[in-house]
């Protein structure tokens, strides 16, 4: 097969891109139980329609009887989170608010002390010491070989040579996960990390307008290796917050954008980026097609105004000054569970947009636990501007992970991963795969061993002290949610703490795996 070069591709959606863009959009909110029940039941168009908004009728007839299950699963499952929406957000406030009670007094006998000598520390949210959940499963924010960050990174020979990325880049995949993990704390505390304890310039904290969920919904952040003379600019998204129902069902969401020649995309992760809002689904034309004459004016009317509040053109914005800036710098996406979403989206619309020059000094994409994007045209379309002529995306998988096998992705449906899968076990053995096992996870026939699983990595995790040494012992909250995993195998697998150790422990392993 012949290979191609992507700098001399044609960046952009072809031309006719811009008449005929399809959508469909899955509405819960919408319709009555009756109508579900006649759709799931009996197939009835009529029922699911009541849920379904489309640009054509076509896109109703092929889509609600060919993905009808999956349509219907997908309302389900967000109707529930929706129901549990508040009481969930209520019960993450309090949940981060007792950890850090009793992470600033001490844990429970320093917290029982100070209230009987008068001196309780009232955690202050927003603050430098307020940590959230995600950062009280796994409090590491130290890098791995941190004394030799700086020199692999900005080494002398950086600007002659580039850094490659590759599997065996542990400095720079630990780089990754650990700042995937700390985009979900605080602008105070993710500063505090990069410039102390890093040793790193902190660019900026940006926390971005989402115009569906009319609120400021997208958090990322930018750092460079050093303030001067850059060689690497990393750039973060914040991922699927465990208590946030919005973005809970952004994962479960089934609704597309499609672009002729281009392919389907998500539009939950679109509009997470701010590149469009589903109630005026012309927006999404507008941010998307950039060689389009109504798309320039789309975008004149509306970029300005979204310039400082959205998340991809506060990103695009900042990274343009700083490639400018640091004329040898290079720059990385990362990102965990929907943050990874986002981190790939991100050059997927700075190649729809045509910014040639960006994507010339995209040194790679490391997400962790993503879930899928878009359909297997749109792979097809990406792979040729990030994997040719060396692979550029990285997607880290951790064994029973739920969230990389949603949306659902059989021979019919159009949900497909793309790029470099490194899959890891509970063993943390390291396998480069096409897909990782189990692509949907719902299947009854992986019921028993995901269980079993589940409760290895239960005693695992009693165990890691001692296997490893003290930097892996898992705290008692962490302990909490492999007890948790008994039950639903996928989340507790969803932790960033195993993402953490796969970098840090993995193992190359040639022959076919298992997913124990």
């Amino acid at each position: 097969m012949a290979t191609t070069n992507p700098q001399n591709d044609t960046y952009g959606a072809p031309n006719d891109a811009c008449n005929g863009s399809r959508y469909l959009i899955v509405r819960p909110d919408k319709g009555r139980l009756r109508d579900l029940f006649r759709y799931a039941a009996f197939g009835d168009i009529g029922g699911g329609a009541a849920f379904l908004e489309t640009s054509d009728a076509g896109v109703l007839a092929g889509e609600a009887t060919d993905h009808r299950w999956v349509i219907v699963v997908s309302i389900i499952v967000r109707k529930v989170i929706s129901f549990f929406g508040k009481p969930m957000e209520w019960t993450g406030y309090i949940v981060e608010f007792i950890l850090n009670l009793l992470s600033e007094n001490g844990n429970l006998i320093g917290l029982l002390y100070n209230l009987f000598h008068g001196k309780v520390v009232i955690p202050q949210r927003g603050s430098e010491t307020f940590i959230s959940t995600i950062g009280q499963f796994d409090g590491r924010i130290d890098l791995f070989k941190s004394e030799s960050l700086a020199e692999d990174i900005s080494g002398s020979s950086y600007a002659e040579t580039g850094m490659q990325v590759e599997m065996g880049n542990l400095v720079l995949m630990d780089l990754c996960i650990m700042a995937s993990k700390l985009a979900y704390e605080n602008d105070k505390v993710v500063r505090n990390v990069v410039v102390h304890h890093w040793k790193m310039h902190f660019v900026d904290f940006y926390n971005c307008w989402n115009d569906f969920q009319k609120e400021m919904a997208t958090q990322v952040f930018i750092l460079c290796d050093k303030p001067k003379d850059a060689n690497l600019i990393l750039i973060s998204f914040r991922g699927t917050e465990p208590f946030d129902a919005d973005d809970w069902s952004t994962d479960f969401d089934y609704t597309w954008y499609e672009i002729p020649k281009v392919g389907k995309i998500h539009m939950g992760f679109l509009e997470a980026l701010g590149l469009g809002s589903r109630t005026d689904a012309v927006t999404f034309q507008y941010h998307l097609l950039a060689n389009c004459g109504t798309s320039s004016i789309g975008k004149k009317k509306l970029e300005p105004l979204m310039e400082n509040r959205t998340a991809y053109y506060a990103v695009r914005s900042q990274l343009k000054s700083l490639l400018k800036e640091h004329k040898n710098a290079k720059f990385v996406v990362t990102g965990h569970s929907l943050g990874g979403a986002l981190a790939i989206l991100f050059p997927t619309v700075l190649v729809l947009h045509q910014e040639i020059e960006l994507m010339h000094r995209l040194l790679g994409v490391y997400t962790f636990g993503q879930p899928r994007i878009g359909d297997r045209n749109l792979g097809s379309f990406m792979e040729v501007h990030l994997n040719i002529p060396v692979p550029r995306y990285f997607r880290m998988v951790y064994c029973n992970d739920i969230v990389p096998r949603i949306p659902y992705d059989d021979k019919t449906f159009l949900y497909k991963h793309f790029g470099v899968c490194l899959y890891y076990n509970s063993l943390y053995f390291e396998q480069n795969m096409k897909e990782e096992p189990n692509k949907n996870y719902f299947t009854l026939r992986n019921a028993v061993p995901m269980h079993l699983n589940a409760v290895w990595e239960l005693i695992r995790s009693l165990l890691m002290k001692y296997l490893y040494g003290p930097e892996y012992k898992e705290g008692w909250f962490c302990i909490m949610g492999r007890v948790i995993g008994l039950a639903y195998p996928g989340l507790s697998a969803h932790f960033a703490t195993d993402y953490v150790n796969s970098v840090r422990l993995g193992k190359k392993r040639t022959i076919q795996m298992s997913s124990l």
